[in-house]
């Protein structure tokens, strides 16, 4: 019972968000977009749970991998298929079923997305009072625009949709993320892999303070990038270009 009901809310969902995409681009883009995400993510766990506790969260994500489905098939079904498609591409490479199986096992990853977004939202606009930080255009990051990419059908349309807002989320956590810690904790980590690694998240990690110094080199480095008169941004921050 409680699974036909999360996939019938589930397709009116799905009906209701195609008008409105028809009638404006606007919920592309948050904060309306995630409104719309809401829907289709963390809404149906809570009316599971509500209906039937925790076997109702299991009912709730059963039928959201089979209202995914049945999304695909509909939608590529209706739009033709037309020439070669990535899923065609990628299940030639690993066959359609270990294909399948891989993107299934990506998705209880939009656990920790729904949770890195809602820090995003009611958690780091606090920090960023607090600690001077910069703000940001949500919107410049959580997005969807891969669904105006010509020939993007059934499983490449959503699991692209999928990674269109999975990669802006993330992207968007990081930039807040670099703030907190080039402010907070500007020392670099005796294990050199790791100051590798770390790099690419926090390209600004080869200026932080030497991992063998003295709390003295860190009270320096930070002084030298933070004056109190601007935002407490990372050191690569596009507000410090000229420095």
């Amino acid at each position: 019972m409680t699974l036909a009901f999360v996939f019938g809310g589930l397709v009116v969902a799905g009906l209701f968000t195609r008008v409105a995409f028809a009638i404006s681009d606007r919920i592309a883009k948050a904060p309306m977009l995630d409104g719309f995400i809401s829907l289709f993510t963390w809404i149906p766990w809570v009316v599971g749970y509500q209906l039937s506790s925790g076997f109702g969260i299991l009912a709730a994500v059963v039928a959201q991998v089979l209202a995914l489905h049945f999304f695909c098939l509909i939608h590529r079904k209706r739009r033709g298929k037309k020439g070669r498609t990535l899923t065609d591409a990628q299940g030639k490479i690993l066959g359609p079923i270990r294909n399948q199986l891989c993107l299934l096992v990506q998705t209880p990853a939009v656990f920790a997305f729904v949770g890195i977004r809602f820090t995003q939202i009611f958690l780091y606009p606090l920090i960023a009072w607090l600690g001077k930080l910069p703000t940001y255009r949500h919107g410049e990051w959580v997005n969807l625009s891969r669904h105006k990419y010509d020939g993007l059908i059934g499983y490449d349309l959503l699991w692209c949709w999928y990674c269109d807002w999975m990669t802006g989320l993330w992207a968007l956590g990081s930039e807040m993320l670099r703030n907190i810690e080039s402010f907070w904790c500007p020392i670099q980590f005796l294990d050199e892999a790791k100051n590798r690694n770390a790099s690419i998240d926090f390209p600004d990690i080869a200026d932080w303070a030497p991992p063998d110094g003295t709390m003295e080199d860190a009270v320096q480095a930070f002084e030298k990038h933070y004056d109190g008169k601007r935002k407490n941004s990372w050191w690569g921050h596009p507000d410090r270009k000229g420095e």
